[in-house]
C-alpha cells in the first residue's frame, strides 16, 4: 500500500503543481508578454513560482493519491480481503497515516524555511518585470508609444533590410508647448551596446519645433525652428535591459517571513502601535484642546470651576464686535478641524499597525493549518476511496476537485475576512479545518463500518421510489443452460397466478379512491400483492432458462410490481400520521398513492395478458417435443 501510494503521490504531486502553476501564471501573463525577457529570467520565475506553490500542491496530491490508492484496492477486491481477514480499515491504514504525517511535517518545514525566500524572490522578479520597459516592436500605420516621451508612426517596415519608411515622430520634452514634429522619408532604429538608449537614424526629412521658453511672455509671438536634413541621428532613452528592483520595500511582507521572524515582526508592530497610542495620550494631555471628561449636565459647572467664577465666557463673547465674534468662531473651528485631522492621521497609523499585525498572525497560523490539511485530506481521500471503490483518474479526480474547491473557498474566505479584520484570525483560519475535520471523521467512521452512504445505486433506488419511476425488467438469455424449465408446472402456475389476480381485482377496486383515514391512520398491509409478486418472480426465474426467443421477449415485458406503494406512503405508522397532519405534504402523498393504485391495476392486466401468451406458446407441440 505504501509503495502504491508513494508512486501515485509522486505523479499527482507534479500534476497538481503544474495545474497550480498554470493558474498562477494566468494571473501574471500580462507581466511576461512583450517584455523581451531572457530564458534565464523566465527560468528563475518558474523555479521560484514552483517552490512557492509546493505547500499548496501537497494537500491536493495527498487527497488524489489516497483516493486512487484505496479505490484501486476496493475495485480489485483487495480491500474486501483485508477486512475479511479481520483487519479494520483504520488499522490497515496505519502505515499510510504515518506517511501522511511525514508529508505534513515536510510541508511545514518547507513553508517555514524555503517558502519565505521563494516568495521574496518571486515578488522581486514580478516587481522588476513590471518596471521593465516593453520589447520594442513597432507596428505599421499605428502610433507607437512604447518609447518614453515619443509617439512613433511608421507607414511601412522592411524587416529584411531593417528600414522604416514614412516615419513620423511626435516628441515631447517638458510640455506640450515644447513638442517637436519630425518627418522623414525613411530611417533605421538600433539599440546601443549598453541597451540604455536607441539610435534613430533618419533620412530626407524635416524637423519642426517650438522655441517657447520662460523669457517669452504669454502674449508674445512664439518663434519656432524648422530644419531640413538629409541625415539625422537622434538618441532616445530606452532601457531594454532587465534589472532587479530593490527588495527592501517587500522584505517585510508576511509571506517572506519564517515563524521566528513573524514573532519578532508582531512584537515590533505591536510596540509601534503602543508607542503611537502613548504619544497621542501625551499630546492630548498637554494640548489646549484637552478638557476633563465630565458629564454633559456638569459641563457648565466644570467650566465655572475652571475659571473659578472670575470670568464669564458668554459675557466676554457677547461684548465682542460681530467681526471679532466671526473671527473667534473661525479660529475655534480651525483648531477643532486641525485636531480632527491629527486624530485621523494617528488613527490611520494605528490601523496600519493593526493590519500588519493581523497579516503576520494569519500567515503564522496558515503555516500550521496548511500542514494539517495534508492529514485531513488523507483521511477524506482514503475513506471516500474505500467507500466508492473506484480507481483510475475518473471518479477520484472529480471528487478531489470538489473537495479542494470547498477547501479553497472556505480557506480563501477566512483568509480575506481575517486579514481585513472582519473576523478574528482564529475563526478565519480555522473555518476550513473546522468544516473538513468533522467531514473526515464522518467518512472515516462510515468507511470503517462498511456504510453505503456514498453508494450511487442506493441513492438511485431511493429517488426512483420517491418519484415513482418504473424499473425496467431485464432478463438475458443464458448461453449455458443446466436445467431446462419445467413447462408443465409453469403452465399450472401461470393459470393459478391469473386466477389469483382476477380474484384480487374483484375484491379490491383499484380504480376507486381509497379512504384517507385508513391510508394514514390504519395500518393495512396487502399480503396478496406480495404473494402475487413473489410467485411471478419465481415463474420468471424458471422460464429464464428457456431457449425460446418469444418466451424470452415476453418475460422482458413483465412489469416490476410495487408491493407497498399502493397501500400507504410510508412503512412506519407515525410517519403516515405526520404526513396527514401536514396537509400539503399529505395531499401530495395521497395523490401519489392513488397513482400507484392505477399503475398496479394496469400491471395486473398486463401480467394476465402475458400469462395467456406464454401459455399458448408453451402449449405448442414443438416445445413439448423438444422437452421429450
Amino acid at each position: 500500500m505504501v509503495r502504491q501510494f508513494s508512486m501515485l503521490f509522486a505523479g499527482t504531486f507534479f500534476i497538481s503543481l503544474f495545474v497550480l502553476m498554470m493558474q498562477f501564471l494566468w494571473r501574471y501573463v500580462d507581466e511576461l508578454i512583450g517584455k523581451g525577457l531572457s530564458l534565464e529570467v523566465l527560468g528563475q520565475f518558474f523555479w521560484y513560482m514552483g517552490l512557492m506553490l509546493v505547500p499548496q500542491a501537497l494537500p491536493l496530491a495527498v487527497l488524489l493519491s489516497s483516493l486512487i490508492t484505496m479505490g484501486n484496492l476496493g475495485e480489485s477486491s483487495e480491500l474486501t480481503a483485508i477486512k475479511a481477514a479481520g483487519i479494520s480499515l483504520v488499522k490497515s491504514l496505519r502505515s499510510l497515516i504515518a506517511l501522511s504525517v511525514v508529508i505534513a511535517c515536510c510541508s511545514f518545514y518547507f513553508q517555514n524555511n524555503i517558502g519565505p525566500d521563494a516568495n521574496l524572490q518571486l515578488r522581486q522578479l514580478l516587481l522588476s518585470m513590471k518596471q521593465k520597459s516593453p520589447e520594442l516592436e513597432i507596428p505599421e500605420e499605428v502610433f507607437y508609444n512604447g518609447i518614453p516621451n515619443c509617439n512613433l508612426y511608421v507607414k511601412k517596415k522592411d524587416l529584411d533590410k531593417g528600414v522604416l519608411y514614412g516615419v513620423m515622430i511626435y516628441r515631447m520634452t517638458q510640455s506640450f508647448e515644447d513638442a517637436a514634429i519630425i518627418l522623414a522619408d525613411s530611417g533605421r532604429l538600433q539599440s546601443t551596446a549598453d541597451k540604455q538608449h536607441l539610435l534613430l537614424t533618419l533620412y530626407s526629412g524635416e524637423w519642426f519645433e517650438n522655441m517657447r521658453s520662460q523669457e517669452f511672455s504669454e502674449n508674445a509671438n512664439v518663434p519656432y525652428r524648422r530644419e531640413s536634413f538629409m541625415t539625422k541621428v537622434i538618441l532616445l532613452d530606452f532601457d531594454n535591459g532587465f534589472n532587479l528592483a530593490d527588495a527592501s520595500g517587500i522584505a517585510q511582507m508576511a509571506q517572506a517571513q519564517s515563524i521566528s521572524q513573524l514573532v519578532v515582526r508582531i512584537d515590533s508592530v505591536r510596540n509601534t502601535g503602543d508607542s503611537i497610542g502613548r504619544q497621542l495620550r501625551r499630546d492630548i494631555n498637554v494640548s489646549t484642546f484637552y478638557t476633563p471628561q465630565v458629564e454633559k449636565k456638569d459641563s457648565v459647572a466644570a467650566v465655572a470651576s475652571a475659571f473659578k467664577g472670575k470670568i464669564n465666557a458668554d459675557s466676554i463673547y457677547s461684548k465682542l464686535t460681530p467681526e471679532d465674534q466671526k473671527r473667534v468662531l473661525q479660529s475655534a473651528s480651525g483648531r477643532v478641524q486641525q485636531l480632527s485631522q491629527e486624530l485621523e492621521f494617528r488613527r490611520l497609523a494605528t490601523d496600519e499597525c493593526l493590519q500588519r499585525e493581523r497579516e503576520y498572525w494569519v500567515e503564522m497560523v496558515n503555516k500550521f493549518t496548511l500542514s494539517l490539511t495534508c492529514i485531513i485530506f488523507f483521511f477524506i481521500g482514503a475513506s471516500l476511496g474505500a467507500i466508492i471503490r473506484k480507481g483510475g483518474l475518473g471518479v477520484p479526480v472529480i471528487i478531489s476537485v470538489l473537495v479542494f474547491i470547498i477547501f479553497y473557498i472556505l480557506d480563501n474566505t477566512g483568509y480575506r475576512m481575517a486579514t481585513q479584520g472582519s473576523w478574528s484570525v482564529a475563526f478565519g483560519k480555522g473555518l476550513a479545518p473546522g468544516v473538513l475535520i468533522p467531514l473526515a471523521v464522518f467518512v472515516t467512521y462510515k468507511a470503517n463500518k462498511d456504510s453505503v452512504v456514498f453508494n450511487i445505486d442506493t441513492y438511485r433506488m431511493f429517488f426512483i421510489r420517491l418519484l415513482g419511476l418504473r424499473l425496467k425488467r431485464v432478463v438475458n438469455s443464458k448461453e449455458v443452460i443446466i436445467n431446462d424449465p419445467d413447462y408443465a408446472r409453469d403452465i399450472e402456475r401461470l393459470h393459478m397466478l391469473t386466477e389469483n389476480i382476477r380474484n384480487y381485482s374483484e375484491e379490491h377496486d383499484l380504480k376507486s379512491l381509497p379512504n384517507p383515514y385508513k391510508v394514514f391512520f390504519v395500518y393495512q398491509p396487502d399480503h396478496d400483492v406480495e404473494r402475487i409478486a413473489e410467485e411471478l418472480e419465481e415463474i420468471i426465474e424458471d422460464l429464464g432458462n428457456t431457449r425460446d426467443r418469444f418466451i424470452m421477449s415476453y418475460l422482458n415485458k413483465y412489469p416490476v410490481v410495487s408491493e407497498k406503494a399502493h397501500t400507504r406512503p410510508f412503512d412506519r405508522r407515525w410517519m403516515n400520521i405526520v404526513a396527514a397532519v401536514l396537509v400539503p405534504a399529505g395531499a401530495i402523498l395521497y395523490i401519489r398513492m392513488c397513482r400507484f393504485r392505477l399503475r398496479l391495476y394496469r400491471d395486473m392486466k398486463q401480467i394476465c395478458h402475458l400469462n395467456d401468451l406464454i401459455n399458448d406458446r408453451i402449449s405448442n407441440n414443438l416445445l413439448v417435443k423438444e422437452q421429450k
